[in-house]
C-alpha cells in the first residue's frame, strides 16, 4: 500500500494542528506556511476531515480549525481513512465496499490480502495524535536534531 499526498500531507497538517491546538483556532495559512503545503490543497483535505468530524471549523477573519476531539481520541487510522478511504490493499477486501469476485470462496490469496488489511488497520488504529505529539516533543527537545513534520 502506498499513501497518496492526501494521506501524507493530511497527517503532517493534522499533527501540526494538534501541536498548535493549545493556541486556539489555527488558520490553514499558518499550517501551510509551517509545512510548505499549498493552502488551497489543505482546504480540500480539511473539508474531508471536517466531514468526518475529525476537525471543526470557525469562519471569519479570526477563523480556522481545531481538533474535533482530544488528541488521544483521534487515531492515525481515522485520519487516513477520512482522506484516503479504505486502507485495504485490494478491492476485494475493502471493509465497506468489498467487490464480489466469483472465485472469492476458493481464493487463497484473498486470505493474504485480508491479513495485510487487518495488520495495517491494527497499526494505524493503535497510534493517536497524542502519541505523535509526545514523539514530536521528544525529538524537538534535542538541540542537535533536525526534525520534520
Amino acid at each position: 500500500m502506498k499513501l497518496s499526498t492526501k494521506g501524507r500531507y493530511g497527517m503532517k497538517a493534522m499533527l501540526d494542528l494538534a501541536i498548535h491546538s493549545n493556541e486556539g483556532i489555527v488558520s490553514l495559512k499558518s499550517i501551510a506556511d509551517r509545512q510548505g503545503i499549498s493552502e488551497n490543497y489543505l482546504e480540500q483535505l480539511f473539508a474531508a476531515l471536517k466531514k468526518s468530524g475529525i476537525v471543526k471549523s470557525t469562519r471569519g477573519a479570526q477563523g480556522g480549525y481545531e481538533l474535533g476531539a482530544k488528541p488521544k481520541e483521534i487515531s492515525v487510522g481515522a485520519i487516513l481513512r477520512a482522506l484516503e478511504g479504505s486502507l485495504a490493499p485490494v478491492d476485494c477486501v475493502m471493509e465497506n465496499d468489498a467487490s464480489k469476485c466469483s472465485r472469492q470462496e476458493n481464493c487463497v490469496t484473498r486470505l493474504i490480502w485480508e491479513k495485510i488489511r487487518d495488520g495495517i488497520n491494527d497499526v494505524v488504529d493503535s497510534i493517536t495524535l497524542d502519541q505523535l505529539i509526545e514523539d514530536y516533543d521528544k525529538m524537538s527537545s534535542k538541540s542537535d536534531f533536525i526534525y520534520y513534520i
